[in-house]
């Protein structure tokens, strides 16, 4: 791992949940939850006052697509079931999700992180890799120069991880949040990163986090004095591997600027297995939460997709693929959602569900699909 590489992660705090403050300002410090389907938005009051729903008010199977800080230190995080966050917070506020408001400022943001550092990797709407390693100025001048661009452009605040590496910067960017920066150097590995919890590593999900405790192994710490080869039996050669030079801060990915991508693709484990007829709504909810974001996804890579797929891990660990490829590129999130349907009626739904994702490949400019007949809009098979 090369000591010169600065890598700056930026991960933008409570990023759907803070769009909407802008739009209804008069929910600062509340707690207020975004996500779940058929909430109304918010209605005026005869004395010109807004009126907003209550998650106590809630009723169906949604699930909670971001909270505001006040309402995570109530214990409502996202992916978490409404009627279950309905318990820990009858009073908070819910809003239903505008993802065109969130494009439109995740657009914002980078573009003004662009402006100062160019050398980005987007990861999502909210979230990027820098690549600092050949600007003169010290890391906490950068890291004050990017949130402050963020700000003035977004009236929106971040926070910034700098390391010598993605994964570094990864937690970094989690550990003084909200509107916080923290710069971590490899010496300072065991101080600040082995006390930490498993979990802290993207990419320990909560299966994994739930075996290593099972083992003894809690913190960062404990993974890094864990001989390789007991990691190698638990969890396979290649994650074994990988969880030792992770919890030591090793990793050598560069930040990818303008890598033509083949696929674009989203997946969430679930902190539960979930089954197919009892949590149906909830499954729902999610799956389209997940074409939601491939289709933005696309649409700000500037791609269509004519391959839709989807990935099923079930409890056994037993994975399944399907995908259906179709005769025009789109990028219409209902249509990718319809389309991942098709390819869910092909899977055998009998089993509890650890793991769901969607997938677009055959990706195609956006441009190109607009030549082939104006993306798929008028004469897909379904």
């Amino acid at each position: 791992m090369p000591l010169s590489r600065r890598i700056a992660h930026l991960d933008m705090d409570a990023f759907f949940a803070s769009v909407e403050l802008l739009a209804y300002p008069e929910l600062r410090g509340e707690a207020v939850v975004v996500g779940g389907r058929g909430i109304d938005p918010p209605r005026a009051s005869p004395d010109g006052t807004r009126i907003f729903a209550r998650l106590r008010d809630y009723v169906g199977r949604g699930v909670v697509t971001t909270s505001t800080y006040p309402a995570r230190a109530l214990g409502v995080f996202s992916a978490m079931g409404l009627m279950k966050s309905a318990r820990l917070a009858p009073d908070a506020i819910l809003l239903p999700a505008n993802f065109d408001a969130y494009r439109q400022y995740s657009a914002r943001f980078k573009a003004a992180v662009a402006a100062v550092a160019p050398c980005i990797e987007d990861r999502g709407i909210d979230e990027i890799y820098i690549d600092l390693s050949d600007h003169p100025e010290d890391s906490a001048t950068l890291a004050r120069k990017l949130r402050q661009a963020v700000a003035e452009a977004t009236g929106l605040t971040c926070s910034v991880g700098i390391s010598p590496n993605k994964l570094l910067s990864k937690i970094a960017s989690d550990l003084n949040k909200p509107n916080g920066s923290t710069i971590l150097a490899p010496e300072d590995v065991p101080a600040r990163i082995w006390p930490l919890p498993v979990g802290k590593i993207n990419g320990i999900g909560p299966k994994a986090q739930e075996k290593l405790h099972r083992h003894g192994i809690r913190t960062i710490g404990e993974l890094a004095a864990t001989p390789v080869g007991r990691l190698a039996g638990l969890f396979g050669q290649t994650t074994g591997h990988w969880m030792h030079r992770a919890a030591h801060g090793i990793d050598d990915r560069p930040v990818v600027v303008e890598a033509e991508p083949r696929s674009i693709s989203r997946e969430t484990t679930f902190a539960r297995d979930l089954h197919v007829r009892h949590d149906r709504a909830e499954l729902a909810d999610v799956f389209t939460a997940l074409c939601l974001r491939v289709a933005d996804d696309l649409q700000r890579k500037g791609y269509a997709s004519r391959t839709v797929g989807i990935k099923l891990r079930y409890a056994d660990f037993q994975v399944v693929t399907r995908d259906v490829t179709l005769p025009e590129g789109i990028v219409d999130g209902r249509l990718i959602r319809r389309a991942a349907g098709l390819c869910l009626k092909r899977v055998p739904m009998t089993r509890k569900i650890r793991l769901l994702g969607v997938r677009a490949s055959g990706l195609v400019s956006l441009a190109a699909a607009a030549g082939e007949g104006g993306g798929a809009q008028r004469s897909l098979p379904f």
